[in-house]
């Protein structure tokens, strides 16, 4: 059987043939798996970054899709195949919902496309350490994606818009969307450190105005 991963198709053409594959009920990332095949995992976690990247709420969808790019990072990292728990590979999502979100977050991967260029800066993900470094770096950025802030504003925008890049990057040989997806890591970082202690302000704030 021919995968997506394996057709000369565009980045952008390649994730638009998967959602328009999508079934019409229910679907599972055992699906995906199939329809990607193993050559495509950077496909497949650019595919599941994209609901991340627009204003929506499908229950569920956070922990599967999250879990799912942060073992794909693990995989490569590790340099092995990839290994997913059968509970989240049977894991049924509603196809409908999530067709309407991944479209629209279509919008993004045809904005990085117009920017993206194969082969730039080759020494950021040609060299062995480059490649342990970037693969560390779809880990962080599918743990930062899987947060406890999924109700704030950008809490999963940006950690899914430095995956997305991370993987057109490394899908493209591209050393400048690597880096960004990197510095989309580090803005990732800042932002949840200024929540974390904004929030513990104001915890102590209102402890001292109750028991002073």
């Amino acid at each position: 059987m021919t995968t997506l991963a394996e057709t000369p198709a565009s980045l952008g053409d390649q994730l638009q043939q998967a959602i328009d594959g999508l079934p019409p009920d229910h679907l599972s990332l055992d699906a995906l798996l199939e329809q990607f095949g193993p050559q495509g995992l950077l496909l497949l976690t650019a595919l599941l970054t994209l609901v991340f990247l627009i204003p929506v709420s499908i229950p569920g969808v956070s922990t599967v899709f999250g879990a799912g790019i942060l073992l794909v990072g693990i995989s490569r990292l590790l340099r092995r195949p990839l290994w997913l728990p059968s509970t989240l590979r049977a894991r049924q999502l509603p196809a409908d919902k999530l067709r309407g979100a991944l479209g629209r977050g279509m919008v993004w991967v045809a904005r990085l496309q117009k920017v993206s260029r194969p082969h730039r800066l080759p020494a950021l993900v040609d060299r062995r350490l480059a490649e342990t470094l970037n693969d560390a770096g779809l880990v962080l950025g599918a743990l930062l994606l899987m947060a406890p802030f999924g109700f704030v504003p950008f809490s999963n925008t940006l950690p899914g818009l430095a995956l997305l890049l991370l993987a057109i990057g490394l899908m493209q040989r591209d050393g400048v969307a690597v880096l960004l997806g990197h510095l989309m890591n580090a803005v990732s970082i800042v932002y949840f450190s200024v929540l974390i202690g904004g929030g513990g302000l104001a915890v102590r704030e209102m402890w001292q105005r109750v028991f002073a």
